[in-house]
Formats: structure tokens, sequence, C-alpha cells
């Protein structure tokens, strides 16, 4: 068994944000400016799904299968069943060397993955705190974390089409590493 603690640490961040949304926000623009706080979570559940079927084994296109489902009106209540499967799924022996056949990036590890996921749920933590006037501060260890995930593909990132236009260049190297996070992928705080 893989030590999932980072990505269980992201899901609570995420959920704890998830929680204080009110019914009133749902409709509020996000920094991700194709979604709005609603979308947001669906991603982020959907996202998770997703995860939880690839790890079970699935093939990209069975993966998809997690996209485009009806969802209720507690988001947040499924947003933490979603999390619940999906770091089982992780736990399990083998679970960060089994190839997973993600749809968008092909064949990947399954340690991978969780850093895609991990990353994921930081990255949409600080969005629906920016979204919904909630504080912004990330916790340090996992804005690291990363920050030395994403920062090597500092020069193609904004070529992936998943990080807006990628760096600024504005941002200095002394900033602290949360501002220059956000810059990486796109976020203009």
């Amino acid at each position: 068994m893989g030590d999932t603690t980072q990505l269980a640490r992201a899901q609570r961040e995420l959920s704890r944000r998830a929680k204080l949304v009110d019914a009133s926000e749902l409709g509020q623009p996000t920094p991700c400016t194709e979604w709005d706080v609603r979308a947001l979570l669906v991603h982020v559940v959907e996202g998770s799904g997703m995860a939880r079927r690839l790890l079970d084994g699935a093939a990209a296109q069975d993966a998809r299968a997690a996209f485009g489902r009806e969802h209720g009106a507690d988001l947040a209540a499924e947003l933490d069943a979603a999390f619940a499967e999906e770091l089982a799924g992780f736990e399990r022996s083998g679970a960060m060397e089994m190839t997973v056949h993600h749809p968008a990036v092909g064949d990947i590890p399954g340690a991978v993955l969780y850093n895609f996921r991990t990353a994921d749920y930081v990255l949409h933590s600080w969005d629906l705190a920016r979204a919904t006037g909630q504080d912004e501060g990330l916790p340090e260890d996992l804005v690291t974390a990363t920050w030395e995930m994403l920062q090597p593909m500092a020069p193609v990132i904004g070529r992936t089409g998943v990080f807006g236009t990628g760096p600024s260049g504005d941002v200095p190297d002394d900033a602290p590493r949360q501002r220059r996070l956000l810059d990486l992928t796109g976020r203009r705080p």
C-alpha cells in the first residue's frame, strides 16, 4: 500500500471549503473561466470518479463514463463519497505501480495519477476559495508538493490546454511559493 497522506489532506482541504459554499454561491464565476462554482464541484466529483474507475482497471473509454451524469443538490456530500472511494482505490496494494489508461494523457503509472489528482484538489481548493470569498491560503506542504510536480513543466505548461496561458513571467523567483504556483498554473490572483 502506498502512502496516500497528501491526497487525503488535499481532499480534506477541498471538502472543507465545499461544505462552506452556500447554495446562492453555486452560480459564482471561478478562476477557471469556463466553470462556475457548481461546475467546478461537479468537475472534481466526476474527476474523482474517473480516477476510481481507472484504479479499478477501466479502459480509457469506460473511465469517461464518470463524466456527464446527473448530480443532486448536495455536491459536498457527493464529493465526500467520491473522495472516499478514490482514496480506497489508491490505498489498494499495487495501485501506485499499476498502469492506468487515462483518457486524456494515455497510459501512466498509478503514482502519476495520484500526483495529478492531488494537484487538482490543491489548485481547485484555491479556485473555490477565490470564487466564494473564503480564506485563499493553502497548506504549505501541499503547495510545495504541487510546485515540485508542476514546475519542471513551466516551459510547456501553457500549451497543455489545462492551465490557461501558463506562467505570466511577471512573478519574481522570491515571491511566496503559493503565488508562484498559482501563476504557473495560469491563475492571476
